[in-house]
């Protein structure tokens, strides 16, 4: 069977948005299965729905990449949205036509460099993993190419500022806090390093636009059952080993100004991207509602006998009690408006249960210390703050917690602590070595001097939670029902 192409893909039959050609207005670093399911998906929705008109560049980080197979499919590729919308099952297919060709950053490094002189080139987009936007004080201009990602985008942009040419906006989405602005702060350092002057240091700084974003679409990738494959490539009539798989749910938040939405195309496209002046309100959105959820819930539910997430909607007491943390206890602290954080967290049941991601508990379970401490602990506490009592769900949640890493402890392996489950299997804790060490030191308290070493414990919390009027007597009697009654019994107790 023929790899897809423009050619294969016409003969195949399909009759969904194509554009062929059209000049490229974006050089984005990273050809990976995210951007290409989130950020490429995006600029091709805008192709056809605001008519853009434009194609993106990809450049690999590093020499190994796809660039070969991208470049033999033209850059089409077929992505698959899959997931639950309203409790329906979602299975979606595109072909995306947005991207032009992918460069090898050390066999096309001139090439590049002349790409970023044109006059059609407007974006910067880019996802180099967390790791990626660092100084590197190493990284010289005059390697082929730099070294670090920063460093590659210095070299290129002090080429179309040697060309005369308008300043680009930089859409970062690297899993940093301030993407935008720290790759902004590298950039300058390396100015300075490379005494490059001060009138291409006023280019970067005004002329170029660097915008923080927040993204937010989970990117399972690959499809990894071959059987599927090869019945997806019958029913395409094509083969494509550039196949990628997002879930249905995607919203991307950009910080800029209010001009910067005029010249985006996604408003007029109406997908999902917002442009916003401070991402940060809204990246809390994310970690109270998204990952505070699944902290706040999965402890509790895998001691109940649960092991996937999509399962624990099915649940109705363990819904009901994510429900309840949600709506009562995280949303009325939140600075935001609570429409939006509504619709946003009723959004997560439809991603918790989509159908095609068999999401363990236990993986989510991982260093679930740091994360109560991160994503469940400032609602928590803002929830004292504004209402003067205790949040029923979340101080559950601390209990359940507290269970999960003291079921029945059989022993501490090299990096875990291997915990049974009530009446069932055992079970391994990860987190930190000095956790794992401090509950395999207290394995045989009793619950009432457990919780309250556990409360105490600075290094856990930064602070002594002992000091919540009512907070310990509240989590030994929610542990006491977790041990005795169960946890699916505790977690109905709330509500």
């Amino acid at each position: 069977m023929a790899k897809l192409n423009y050619d294969v893909l016409e003969s195949s039959g399909y009759d969904g948005y194509i554009l062929k050609d059209a000049p490229v207005k974006m050089l984005q670093f990273g050809e990976g299965n995210f951007l290409r399911a989130f950020v490429d998906y995006f600029f091709d929705m805008s192709n056809e729905k605001a008519g853009w008109n434009g194609k993106v560049a990809l450049l690999q980080p590093i020499a190994q990449g796809l660039s070969e197979l991208i470049n033999e499919q033209e850059g089409l590729y077929t992505l698959y949205l899959r997931g639950s919308e309203n409790g329906q099952k979602v299975d979606r297919k595109r072909v995306i036509s947005v991207v032009d060709r992918c460069y090898n950053p050390v066999s096309d490094w001139e090439a590049v460099k002349e790409l970023v002189k044109s006059d059609e080139l407007e974006y910067v987009s880019s996802n180099t993993t967390e790791a990626g936007i660092v100084y590197d004080p190493d990284s010289r201009p005059d390697t082929v190419p730099p070294t670090s990602f920063p460093a590659k985008l210095a070299v290129l942009l002090h080429e179309r500022f040697l060309a005369g040419k308008k300043g680009l906006v930089i859409l970062s989405c690297e899993l940093i806090d301030n993407n935008g602005k720290e790759l902004q702060k590298i950039i300058v350092k390396h100015i300075d390093d490379w005494n490059w002057g001060e009138d291409f240091k006023k280019w970067i700084n005004e002329d170029c636009l660097f915008c923080s974003t927040l993204v937010d679409r989970i990117v399972p990738g690959r499809i990894r059952d071959p059987q599927e494959v090869a019945e997806l490539e019958k029913l395409n009539g094509y083969e494509d080993p550039l196949l990628d798989v997002g879930e249905v749910f995607g919203v991307w938040y950009i910080e800029g100004p209010q001009w910067l939405e005029e010249k985006l195309p996604f408003k007029k496209a109406g997908v999902n991207v917002h442009v916003v002046p401070d991402v940060t309100p809204y990246k809390k959105r994310k970690v109270r509602i998204l990952n505070g959820a699944h902290t706040g819930f999965v402890l509790g539910a895998y001691l109940s006998g649960q092991d996937i997430v999509r399962d624990c909607m099915h649940s109705e007491t363990i819904h009901a009690f994510m429900d309840k943390m949600l709506f009562e206890e995280v949303i009325p602290v939140l600075p935001l408006d609570k429409k939006d954080c509504d619709a946003f967290a009723a959004a997560v049941t439809d991603r918790f249960n989509n159908p095609f991601v068999n999401h363990e508990l236990l993986s989510i379970s991982l260093n679930s210390t740091s994360k109560w401490k991160a994503r469940n602990m400032p609602s928590f506490l803002e929830y004292i703050e504004k209402f003067g009592k205790l949040p029923e769900a979340l101080t559950m949640s601390l209990a359940a917690y507290i269970a999960f890493y003291s079921s029945d402890i059989q022993r501490r392996d090299l990096d875990a602590l291997i915990c049974r489950r009530p009446a069932g299997n055992e079970y391994k804790v990860q987190d930190d070595a000095w956790v794992l060490d401090f509950y395999y030191v207290h394995r045989n308290d009793d619950d009432v001097t457990l919780v309250r070493e556990v409360l105490s414990n600075d290094r856990m919390w930064d602070q002594d939670l002992m000091k919540i009027a009512g907070l310990y007597d509240k989590v030994l009697e929610d542990l006491g029902k977790i041990r005795t009654e169960g946890a699916e019994a505790a977690y109905k107790s709330v509500l």
